[in-house]
């Protein structure tokens, strides 16, 4: 996994690249939680995301719930199809913000 960061105002964007599975979650979290504290709104391009297994999709919940508890917004942007195949597998669809 790779990534780039990008401010947009409010906005932080997280560009996130290559598989996002159990070897890389700590990283991913490391790197988007504190986007959360910090700003208003963060959203998670996940254009160029090849592969997310059940432990990238904990970090999508869990970045969620954080920002939602202090009335802020992960929005999940440009999702690949595996992932988004992943995402509707899982029914999480509805709970999720997809932009």
């Amino acid at each position: 996994m790779s990534y780039k960061v990008t401010e947009d105002g409010d906005i932080s964007i997280v560009h996130l690249d290559g598989e996002i599975d159990m070897d890389v979650t700590e990283k991913a979290k490391e790197i988007i939680m504190p986007l959360i504290e910090a700003k208003n709104e963060v959203h998670l391009n996940l254009k160029e995301v090849q592969y997310m297994d059940s432990s990238g999709i904990s970090v999508l919940i869990e970045s969620h719930q954080k920002a939602n508890e202090m009335g802020k917004k992960v929005i999940l942007k440009d999702i690949s199809k595996s992932v988004l195949k992943v995402i509707m597998m899982a029914k999480l669809e509805q709970i999720l913000n997809l932009g």
